[in-house]
């Protein structure tokens, strides 16, 4: 007989256990997600709503109240009775009840990703009066001046959208231009080094009111009575 130490071969792990225990752990790790969603929902659509209302004050100048409505090609109805297609979009009124204009949500691909922005249509005077940008992932220091470079946003001071004589989109349509080249009330005078980030945004803004300005307009009267 010989000497050496007979080798052991260690012991193995039944399979069928070893998928329990981590079928286990998964269902465990899917109640905690769920769990986690279901405490952070009221808290996310709360911190969405106090930051949209903000927002809305800031492109709607002297607005102090706010009624969501959705506004679709049969007419207007408040977003709590909402009940046919349309797009939720923001009237704003002044103290005195009178209407101010009408605050959107638009978006469009920019240099990183989807720029998304809140914008204020004023009917009065068929122009922009203000944008706020909601989301972006531009470039720090050349695309994010779409958020605050004061050259820039006084392009929306009174952007000029003006609905055409056939009632179905822009006599004009919104477009962006090279820095220091705007000659009509339509264009955005563009961000020298950040023109990418420049052109999403009046893209979203000529999207949404191509399809959009039609409608506020048609149902302006309308509009101005839902504070009412």
């Amino acid at each position: 007989m010989s000497d050496s130490p007979m080798m052991q071969a260690a012991p193995s792990t039944p399979g069928f256990r070893m998928i329990r225990t981590l079928g286990a752990i998964a269902m465990l790790s899917g109640l905690l997600v769920v769990l986690v969603f279901r405490w952070t929902e009221p808290i996310i659509a709360e911190n969405q709503r106090i930051a949209i209302e903000k927002a809305v004050f800031q492109v709607v100048p002297g607005a102090t109240r706010r009624v969501d409505v959705v506004l679709g090609a049969d007419g207007i109805a408040l977003a709590t009775d909402a009940a046919g297609e349309g797009e939720t979009v923001y009237a704003a009124f002044d103290e005195q009840g009178k209407l101010k204009g009408i605050a959107l949500a638009a978006g469009a691909q920019g240099y990183q990703d989807v720029v998304k922005l809140l914008y204020g249509y004023d009917p009065a005077c068929s122009c922009i009066r203000g944008i706020k940008i909601l989301k972006m992932t531009e470039t720090p220091g050349l695309g994010d001046k779409i958020a605050f470079d004061p050259g820039f946003l006084r392009n929306f001071e009174a952007l000029s959208a003006v609905v055409n004589a056939s009632g179905d989109g822009l006599t004009n349509p919104i477009e962006a231009v090279k820095h220091g080249h705007k000659q009509f009330a339509w264009e955005v005078d563009a961000i020298s080094g950040a023109t990418i980030s420049s052109v999403a945004v009046a893209n979203a803004l000529n999207r949404s009111m191509q399809r959009m300005a039609p409608l506020i307009q048609r149902h302006r009267d309308a509009l101005g009575e839902v504070v009412r």
